[in-house]
């Protein structure tokens, strides 16, 4: 048996290895990154193999984030010693042990189960949901980033707009405005007395002297900022409707070509 046991502590150091980067995947989900990104930044961390890329400056750049990855690279460093100083063990253990061929189709039978838990959906579904709601019941990694989530440097902003007497969208309700057609959306309405509203219904009137936070293409809100009630504030909304409707025929024409490239 002298050399089952470095087979099986190899396969439990694999394992732990295993555990450890898909929990690094769902805390870094919890931040705000997807799936796909989040295992490939937790392997690469665990691994020690960097990438300069914009995802791994996000990560930098994102205090949670750099925490989970700074606590993957020391457990990787860790692990990955163990598992080459475990295997070394085995190695040599083979050379001298009578049980070599049980050790053997140990550690076959061992890395094919592992090889299947890896590559299950079903099981990498449940423990993804056990480890999403041990985070969040026990830690505070629900913190996203939000500037990614909103595409913030690439051309979109959150903004506060102050609503002055002359402007364009005052003393109108969000239906009659229609700034969705535009590629706006209104967030959350301040009014003069203090109170907020978040996700105002169609409804909603926006009246002089409201803060009105909205979401959309930077270039679109600066328009929409300086934009002045009457006849040519509504010819600038028809305008700034055309150009939202050409850019998302523009969105379905690029969707339709990658398919057919694909």
């Amino acid at each position: 048996m002298t050399f089952v046991i470095p087979v099986v502590s190899l396969l439990v150091a694999l394992m732990m290895s295993l555990v450890i980067t898909r929990v690094a995947t769902i805390a870094l989900m919890l931040t705000g990154l997807s799936h796909e990104s989040a295992r490939f930044q937790a392997r690469s961390a665990f691994t020690g193999v960097g990438f300069t890329t914009t995802e791994a400056e996000s990560i930098v750049n994102h205090p949670v984030r750099r925490r989970i990855v700074m606590m993957l690279m020391l457990l990787g460093n860790i692990g990955i010693a163990t598992v080459i100083a475990t295997l070394m063990v085995t190695i040599m253990d083979a050379k001298r042990s009578e049980n070599w061929l049980l050790g053997s189709l140990v550690l076959i039978a061992g890395l094919s189960v592992l090889w299947m838990v890896s590559n299950s959906r079903w099981i990498e579904k449940q423990m993804n949901r056990a480890i999403s709601w041990s985070l969040k019941r026990f830690t505070h990694l629900d913190v996203r980033d939000y500037v990614s989530l909103l595409e913030l440097a690439n051309g979109f902003t959150v903004f506060e707009l102050q609503v002055e007497p002359n402007d364009w969208i005052a003393e109108k309700t969000l239906v009659e405005l229609g700034l969705a057609r535009e590629g706006i959306l209104v967030l959350g309405i301040r009014h003069q007395n203090g109170d907020y509203f978040g996700a105002p219904s169609g409804n909603s009137r926006i009246s002089e002297n409201d803060a009105v936070v909205i979401y959309g293409p930077i270039h679109r809100i600066n328009e929409l900022d300086s934009r002045c009630a009457g006849n040519e504030g509504n010819m600038a909304h028809a305008r700034a409707c055309h150009e939202y409707d050409t850019y998302l025929e523009q969105l379905a024409a690029n969707g339709a070509q990658s398919d057919r490239n694909d």
